[in-house]
């Protein structure tokens, strides 16, 4: 592996680790901040008075920083791919936060999901494309995407079944936080012309644009329904979507000749699997806890 690519490996996992961190300390936070039905944007502000939430955003920030590292060396099919460790390492987290030990059926899972990730990175061998895309590109993805955002925005505000709605809100999240993965390649990409090039080029506001969508409508999937429902949505859309938009808006390639598109789709497949199943079931353990901790208080 060329130390470029090793070195974006490295920092993608980094950030999934502060993406964990993130993502833990913003679930804690989901349900403590209020009781009340409130817009999108009310419970993001409502949010920064909880102190759970502010760690988690300092991490997911940091997140996004290394994310921008590893995106400076390697594809964004790698890089979003990688994110998906963050669950590996919530795992532990997860451990301490609860106080009960991991199940085996979770470890199970984590050790399938880290050997299908192994065989994507090292069979399929994504390979970065263009780091800026044309706007006529761009509009092709907004007619697209703006009326399937729109839809999901539309149904979650009006489904009665929660579990539904977190699933749609998660959905749009993901998205969000990919579409911050590709447009940050173009950022970067500006960079290279100096401060000025940097601060002139689109890129670099709609990828904060995305950063802060991502995260406005990952709180309110968290607040909006059961964790189960957005965990895993949210964890397999991203890199799913980043990987759609790295090959038809980047042009990046991975490695499917005859003798390893086979095993590159079982690896991909199981990889979807495993991420739902893990997230599922780390969100249970996270609810459990909630659910424990507020009966507790209750008793006081």
């Amino acid at each position: 592996m060329p130390k470029a690519e090793l070195a974006a490996v490295l920092l993608a996992l980094a950030a999934a680790f502060a993406s964990a961190i993130g993502n833990v300390a913003r679930q804690r936070s989901a349900h403590e901040v209020t009781d009340e039905r409130v817009g999108y944007l009310a419970l993001f502000f409502m949010s920064w008075r909880n102190r759970d939430w502010r760690l988690g955003a300092v991490a997911a920030v940091a997140n996004y920083g290394l994310q921008a590292a590893a995106l400076s060396l390697g594809s964004v099919i790698l890089v979003t791919g990688l994110q998906v460790t963050a669950l590996l390492f919530a795992l532990p987290l997860y451990a301490r936060m609860t106080g009960a030990p991991v199940s085996r059926w979770d470890w199970s899972w984590a050790a399938i999901l880290a050997t299908a990730l192994a065989v994507v990175v090292t069979v399929g061998n994504p390979v970065a494309g263009y780091s800026r895309a044309p706007l006529h590109t761009w509009l092709v993805v907004a007619a697209i995407a703006g009326p399937l955002v729109g839809l999901c925005l539309w149904g979650a505000r009006l489904w009665p079944d929660r579990a539904i709605a977190a699933v749609l809100l998660a959905a749009v999240s993901g998205a969000s936080l990919a579409l911050f993965a590709v447009l940050v390649k173009g950022a970067l990409d500006a960079a290279k012309g100096g401060i000025v090039a940097v601060l002139a080029t689109p890129e670099l506001y709609a990828c904060i644009g995305a950063a802060i969508a991502g995260m406005v409508f990952q709180q309110s999937a968290y607040r909006g329904g059961p964790l189960n429902a957005s965990m895993p949505t949210m964890t397999v859309a991203k890199p799913t979507v980043g990987s759609l938009l790295g090959v038809f808006v980047l042009g990046e390639t991975v490695d499917t000749g005859d003798q390893t598109v086979f095993a590159l789709a079982v690896a991909v497949a199981v990889m979807v699997v495993a991420t739902a199943a893990l997230a599922r079931g780390e969100a249970e353990t996270v609810e459990a806890h909630t659910d424990t901790f507020a009966a507790v208080l209750s008793t006081r």
